[in-house]
């Protein structure tokens, strides 16, 4: 395997290898090909994404990881189809097919790709299933949502999943669902994308800590992609709401918080100035969203240096740095 330099752990992908939908699961997000450089995602008949082939072709992947200067890449499942496989009207084959694609796509690209897989969520015991499955598979943990259906993930439901991370090792990379709609009160763009993500990213982060769920499971690794939302900024006023009346142990939450990881996919390297406040430049991570910004893998790796030069991080918060933290967080460090 080569030495990781560079790792970007928030990045994408949907194979050609998946199979279409079944007549029993029209709707099922699907990827149609158009051309060899770009095609779409499908949700029935509705085009709801244009893509790049970086989505699915792993030589194209590398290419670009190579004119960025980056060594690895996570690989975790399209959001929608994170969302489409905790479906209750779903069959868990359809995990399966997305997650079968992502280990072969780690497969081809000669140890310089990992996965992170995803679960049919709406039956936990299927689910743990396919986590046991997804390690065997040589994955390194999964992708959820910032909810899982209506459950936020302090949800007594989900703890079992939970119990099941920490036994295993399993990293887990948070990353919101829906394109951020319906969590605002304004729709649309660019309220979605602009407050919806990172207010959901925000909750699900609030849940992780005020909810118990890093209290009760020690050994979790859990990243929360595009800077862990609007959680670092709200922190504060979240601690002293959630003590008031002498409630709870405001360091108790502070320890939990600098537990969580969050990537650098923030548009603003002054914001990773507070990232590494908030929670520690060990729990820092490079991130792109590859293929779903255009050039954003180079544009990442460019804000990590213009933050050290400008002083927003530290002068040991490079990507050497990140790399090793990329590799604690997926289980792979010394």
């Amino acid at each position: 395997m080569p030495e990781p330099i560079a790792v970007d752990v928030h990045a994408h992908h949907l194979g050609t290898d998946v199979p279409e939908p079944g007549p029993d699961d029209p709707s099922a997000p699907r990827l149609v090909v158009d051309s060899e450089s770009a095609g779409r995602i499908m949700l029935g008949d509705v085009t709801f994404r244009a893509v790049t082939s970086i989505l699915w072709d792993v030589e194209t992947r590398l290419r670009e990881m190579d004119e960025a200067g980056v060594s690895h890449q996570v690989v975790s499942p399209v959001p929608v189809t994170m969302e489409h496989a905790w479906s209750r009207a779903t069959d868990p084959a359809y995990a399966k097919a997305i997650n079968d694609s992502v280990a072969a796509a780690c497969d081809r690209s000669g140890g310089r790709l990992w996965g992170l897989g995803c679960l049919p969520l709406a039956d936990v015991g299927e689910a743990l299933d396919e986590l046991a499955r997804c390690l065997g598979l040589g994955l390194r943990g999964v992708e959820i949502g910032s909810r899982v259906g209506e459950l936020d993930l302090d949800a007594p439901e989900l703890d079992a999943f939970w119990a099941a991370c920490d036994r295993s090792g399993a990293a887990v990379l948070v990353h919101p669902i829906m394109g951020g709609q319906g969590v605002v009160r304004r729709a649309g763009q660019p309220y979605d994308l602009g407050l919806g993500m990172l207010t959901d990213t925000a909750i699900a982060a609030s849940s992780l800590v005020f909810g118990g769920v890093l209290e009760r499971h020690p050994n979790l690794r859990v990243a929360l992609a595009h800077g862990c939302g609007a959680f670092p900024w709200a922190y504060p006023r979240l601690r002293v709401a959630a003590g008031l009346g002498g409630r709870g142990d405001p360091s108790v939450w502070d320890a939990l918080t600098r537990r969580l990881y969050a990537d650098t996919l923030v548009f603003d390297d002054e914001h990773l100035r507070l990232l590494v406040h908030r929670f520690g430049a060990d729990r820092l991570l490079l991130g792109s969203d590859t293929p779903f910004f255009a050039d954003q893998v180079a544009k990442s790796m460019r804000s990590v240096d213009e933050a050290v030069a400008s002083g927003a991080l530290p002068t040991d918060a490079g990507h050497a740095r990140l790399a090793r933290n990329a590799m604690d967080f997926l289980g792979l460090g010394s």
